[in-house]
C-alpha cells in the first residue's frame, strides 16, 4: 500500500498525463457543466486513485482502456472497487469506447448513478 503523500504525488502526475478518453470526459464533467456534482480528476481514495470522483455524491467514475483486459488487471480492479465500496463510494466503470462513441449516453449513466440527495443544486430545497 502507498502512503498518503505518495498517493497524492502520483495523482498529481496522473493529472498531467490523462488519456484522451479521460480528457474528453473531464471536459464534460467539469463544474461549469455539472455544478451540483463537482467532480475531481485523479482523486486519491485511500491507497488508490480514482479517475474521477464526486465527494458530494460519493461517486467514482473509472475509464477503462485496453490495459484493463487481462485477468490480473481485472482482479486488481475488483479489489480496488471493493475497497472504494467498503468506504462508501459507488463505482461506475465505462470504457474508452463508451466515451468516444456514446458520450451523451455515458454522461446520462453517470448522472443516474448519483444519489438523489446530490442531484439538487447546493442551497436548494431538499428532495421530496
Amino acid at each position: 500500500m502507498r502512503s498518503g503523500r505518495k498517493v497524492v504525488k502520483h495523482a498529481r502526475e496522473l493529472r498531467k498525463r490523462m488519456t484522451h478518453a479521460e480528457v474528453i470526459l473531464w471536459s464534460r464533467l467539469r463544474p461549469l457543466v455539472w455544478p451540483f456534482h463537482r467532480f475531481r480528476r485523479q482523486h486519491p481514495i485511500g491507497p488508490y486513485i480514482a479517475d474521477f470522483a464526486c465527494p458530494l455524491s460519493r461517486l467514482v467514475v473509472e475509464v477503462d482502456g485496453a490495459t484493463h483486459g487481462s485477468d490480473v488487471e481485472r482482479a486488481y480492479d475488483r479489489k480496488r472497487d471493493g475497497y472504494m465500496r467498503l468506504h462508501g463510494w459507488q463505482v461506475v466503470r465505462v470504457t474508452n469506447e463508451d466515451v468516444y462513441k456514446y458520450l451523451n449516453e455515458t454522461l446520462d449513466l453517470i448522472a443516474r448513478q448519483a444519489p438523489p440527495s446530490s442531484r439538487r443544486l447546493r442551497g436548494g430545497p431538499p428532495p421530496p
